[in-house]
């Protein structure tokens, strides 16, 4: 039986945050030392340490800082895979108090937690979750106890589940957009606009310094747009064979003005969603160049003069081909193009298939 490498959430019982909250502030510790160490031998003697070389420095300290050992080791290789990425001599400070202080995570490697006694056991303690996948049934490998920012806690873990393919025989093209976040070339849309919906709630809490009112509308902005991409990635993997999807580049569009509209939209977030799930049930994902999607007929395939072009475009969101006479959907025609364009790719062979 085929299986898929898969992270699940869970979130812990409050009444574990004190014990928690202490192991994230040693993690901090030990990061910070491991920050200083790592600079002082690159300025002082040219040496870059590895992850390993990091370690060395680490033995031995488990007992006396309270921290699981495969904790420490995993510090010790984050922090040189986050150097690299940032290609930085010294990383941000972590900070266990203060205005800003950095959210809690305690790594851990496999064989470090098990699940025993309907509980979560790690580092000699027993934390109690809300199990809403069965945790019982998994052998857990690497992962973490991460905080969110109204200090809740949760259990993160990588786990193996079998590939269950979807019983889908269609194909479908989607568009990312701001009006509607999500168009699909059979003609449904997610609206979005999650952040929109609790703005001025959430500009009256900031005006009044209320900290917590505030954490906690961004935390329901957040839950209700995920909820929302989460439950149409469902739908589209469970429906058909072969998903395509616009490469519209939300990290480009966040310096222009339309920042706010792109970020509520969650482009990247229903990217990331649509590809493990199609991964985990055997359909097709492909990311296609949607250049001139927008204008060109989905039905004739020119690109007359009356479709919409450039800025001055974008508030016409339904337009008439002079060529052939379709009325077209703006967002819907785009979806049905990137499908034409996924279909060339099949046709054509994609590596890895």
């Amino acid at each position: 039986m085929q299986t898929i490498l898969r992270t699940l959430k869970v979130r812990v019982k409050d009444k574990h945050a004190a014990e928690l909250t202490r192991q994230a502030q040693t993690v901090n510790l030990v990061w910070n030392y491991l920050n200083e160490l790592s600079h002082r031998a690159i300025k002082e003697r040219g040496l870059f340490l590895s992850g390993y070389d990091l370690n060395k420095y680490t033995a031995g300290s488990s007992k006396s800082l309270g921290l699981h050992s495969s904790t420490i080791a995993t510090i010790g290789h984050e922090y040189d895979v986050c150097r690299k990425r940032a290609r930085k001599l010294r990383l941000a400070w972590r900070k266990s108090q203060g205005g800003r202080k950095s959210l809690g995570w305690i790594p851990f490697k496999v064989g470090a937690v098990c699940w025993k006694n309907g509980q979560v056991r790690f580092n000699g303690c027993y934390y109690s979750v809300w199990d809403s996948y069965g945790l019982a049934q998994y052998e857990f490998r690497s992962g973490s106890f991460s905080e969110d920012s109204r200090g809740r806690w949760y259990f993160n873990v990588v786990v193996k589940t079998p590939i269950a393919p979807s019983q889908g025989t269609k194909a479908i093209g989607i568009d990312l957009g701001c009006k509607d976040a999500v168009t699909a070339s059979d003609g449904t849309k997610v609206t979005g606009h999650r952040y929109r919906e609790l703005e001025q709630k959430l500009g009256i809490a900031q005006r009044a310094g209320h900290k917590k009112r505030v954490k906690a509308i961004h935390a329901k902005i957040a839950n209700r747009r995920k909820d929302d991409l989460h439950k149409y990635s469902r739908q589209l993997v469970k429906e058909n064979a072969a998903i395509f999807v616009g490469n519209v580049s939300s990290s480009t569009l966040v310096k222009t003005k339309i920042a706010k509209s792109v970020l509520d939209a969650g482009w990247g977030t229903f990217k990331t969603m649509l590809e493990y799930k199609c991964a985990g049930a055997g359909v097709v994902f492909e990311v296609v160049n949607e250049a001139y999607t927008t204008q060109t007929c989905s039905c004739c395939g020119g690109i007359p003069e009356s479709s919409p072009k450039g800025r001055t475009g974008i508030g016409i969101r339904e337009w008439t081909c002079v060529e052939c006479g379709t009325l077209h959907d703006r967002d819907v025609n785009a979806a049905k193009n990137i499908l034409a364009l996924g279909h060339e790719r099949l046709a054509g062979g994609i590596s890895g298939l």
